[in-house]
C-alpha cells in the first residue's frame, strides 16, 4: 500500500483533522484545515491553537482541554475560531489525548451554517413571541434588540418609523453602548442620511464610521435595513459594531434582511395594538384620557395616597352656557372650543397631575401630593382664571364661564364613589350659585 495513502486520505475528507502537541501546538491539520481557517497547512504548524479561537469561548475551551488531557474523550464540543480573513466559523469538535505519544487528535466539522439556520428560526419564533408579551412598543423594540445582538453584532441599536398623519419620522429605541455622541447621526433625516437612503432604495445598506476609527474610537459599521410590510416601507433599523470587531459581511446583511420582515411584521402590529388601546381609553376629540382610563389613574392615585397616607383632590368642571356656543356658531366651533379647552388646561396642571373628558361639556382633574384644601381652592381658581380668557375660534371670539366642584381625600370621603359624588354635588351647586346671581 503507498505509504502516503493515509495521508491522501485525510486531505480528502471534508472534515478536518487537527493534531496539536501538549502545548497545543499545532503540529499537523489536513488540507481542508485551509477552507476551515483560511489559513493554508504551513501557516499553521507550530501556531498555539488558542491564537485562533474566538476571545469569548477561550476560557470553556480550555476548560475542555483539560479534561482531555485527564483521559476525557470530548464529543460534539463547539466553539468559535477567528478565520484569516476576520470572519467567525463554529467548530464542532471531536477529540482525544493520546498519553503515549503526547498529541492530541481531534476532527473538526464547521457547523457555522447549520447554526445560522438554528439561530434565524429561533430568532424569528422569538420575535413573533415577543410580540405578544410586550407590553409596549418600547419593550418589544428592547427585546428585538436582545434578539439580534444574538445574530450579528449589535452595540448600538436604533429603530425610526414613519408617521404618515404627520409625515414626520420618530425614534422609539435608541440604544448606545458605546455612548458614542454621534450614535444617532446615521438616523437623522435630512435627504442624504443613511435612513433617508435605505427608505429611498427599499435596500439594506452599509455605512462606515461616522469619523475616521483612531486607537481611542470605538465606532464602527452601520448595518441599516429596511422595515417593510404590505403598506410599504414602515420605518428602518440600523445597528453597529466596534471597531474591534470584524466588519458586517454578505451574509450578515442577508440575515438582518430576512429578520427585518418579521421585525417590521410585528412592530407595525404593535403599532395597531396601541392605536386601538389608545382609542379605547382616550376620548377621539380631545385625546383626554376618558372615564375608563381617568378612573383607572385615580383609583391608582388613591391607593397610593392610602399606604402613604398622603392626600389628593378632585376637580368637576363644567363650562357654562356651552350649548349656547353650539347653537349659536355651529358645531364645528363647539368641537374646537372644547379642545382648546383640553389644551389649556394640559398647559395649566403639572405633569403628575390628571385630566380627563367625562363627555360633553365636563371635565375632571386629579390633583396628587395636596398639602391641604387651600392648594386644591388655588389650582381651581387658577383654572377658572385660564378659562376665562377669550377662545379665538374662526374668527369668533368666544368667552364662557366654568363651574368647579371640589372633593379632597381623606376629609371628603375615601372612595372614588364617594369623592366623585360630593365633586359633581359641589360642581352644581357652584353652577345654580352662578346661575342665581
Amino acid at each position: 500500500m503507498d505509504e502516503f495513502l493515509p495521508t491522501k486520505i485525510m486531505d480528502l475528507l471534508i472534515d478536518t483533522i487537527c493534531v496539536v502537541d501538549e502545548a497545543g501546538r499545532f503540529v499537523y491539520i489536513s488540507a481542508s484545515g485551509e477552507r476551515l481557517l483560511g489559513y493554508a497547512p504551513e501557516e499553521l504548524i507550530g501556531r498555539n491553537m488558542i491564537e485562533l479561537v474566538h476571545p469569548e469561548d477561550r476560557a470553556r475551551t480550555l476548560s475542555m482541554v483539560d479534561e482531555i488531557m485527564d483521559g476525557e474523550p470530548a464529543m460534539h464540543f463547539e466553539n468559535r475560531y477567528i478565520r484569516k480573513d476576520g470572519g467567525v466559523v463554529h467548530i464542532m469538535w471531536s477529540a482525544r489525548w493520546s498519553a503515549s505519544d503526547r498529541l492530541r487528535f481531534a476532527v473538526a466539522r464547521d457547523v457555522t451554517e447549520i447554526r445560522r439556520v438554528n439561530l434565524v428560526r429561533s430568532a424569528l419564533y422569538e420575535i413573533s413571541e415577543a410580540s405578544h408579551h410586550s407590553t409596549s412598543l418600547d419593550a418589544l423594540c428592547r427585546r428585538i434588540h436582545e434578539i439580534v445582538a444574538g445574530l450579528l453584532p449589535a452595540t448600538d441599536f436604533q429603530v425610526a418609523l414613519y408617521e404618515p398623519d404627520t409625515d414626520r419620522w420618530h425614534f422609539p429605541y435608541a440604544v448606545s453602548e458605546t455612548h458614542d455622541p454621534e450614535a444617532v447621526e446615521p438616523f437623522v433625516p435630512d435627504g442624504d442620511s443613511l435612513i433617508d437612503l435605505v427608505v429611498r432604495t427599499g435596500q439594506i445598506q452599509v455605512s462606515p464610521a461616522l469619523r475616521p476609527v483612531s486607537s481611542a474610537s470605538t465606532s464602527g459599521d452601520w448595518l441599516a435595513a429596511p422595515l417593510i410590510t404590505q403598506r410599504g416601507v414602515i420605518g428602518a433599523i440600523a445597528l453597529r459594531t466596534r471597531a474591534d470587531h470584524p466588519q458586517y459581511t454578505g451574509e450578515d446583511r442577508e440575515l438582518l434582511q430576512f429578520v427585518s420582515a418579521q421585525i417590521a411584521t410585528v412592530i407595525e402590529r404593535k403599532q395597531a395594538e396601541t392605536r386601538l388601546e389608545h382609542m379605547a381609553l382616550h376620548d377621539p376629540l380631545t385625546g383626554l384620557p376618558n372615564r375608563t382610563l381617568f378612573y383607572d389613574r385615580f383609583d391608582m392615585a388613591l391607593e397610593h395616597a392610602r399606604r402613604t397616607h398622603g392626600q389628593l383632590a378632585l376637580l368637576f368642571l363644567d363650562l357654562d352656557d356651552f350649548k349656547s356656543v353650539n347653537d349659536g356658531f355651529g358645531h364645528d366651533v363647539g368641537d374646537r372650543l372644547l379642545c382648546e379647552v383640553a389644551a389649556r388646561l394640559r398647559r395649566t396642571l403639572r405633569a403628575e397631575d390628571a385630566v380627563g373628558r367625562m363627555g360633553g361639556d365636563e371635565f375632571t382633574v386629579l390633583l396628587t401630593h395636596m398639602r391641604d384644601h387651600a392648594d386644591a381652592r388655588q389650582v381651581g381658581r387658577k383654572l377658572m382664571s385660564v378659562l376665562a380668557e377669550p377662545f379665538l375660534l374662526d374668527g369668533a371670539r368666544v368667552t364662557l364661564g366654568t363651574s368647579i366642584g371640589m372633593a379632597c381625600y381623606p376629609d371628603d370621603g375615601d372612595t372614588r364613589e364617594t369623592l366623585f359624588r360630593k365633586a359633581d354635588a359641589h360642581m352644581y351647586v357652584q353652577k345654580h350659585s352662578e346661575a342665581a346671581r
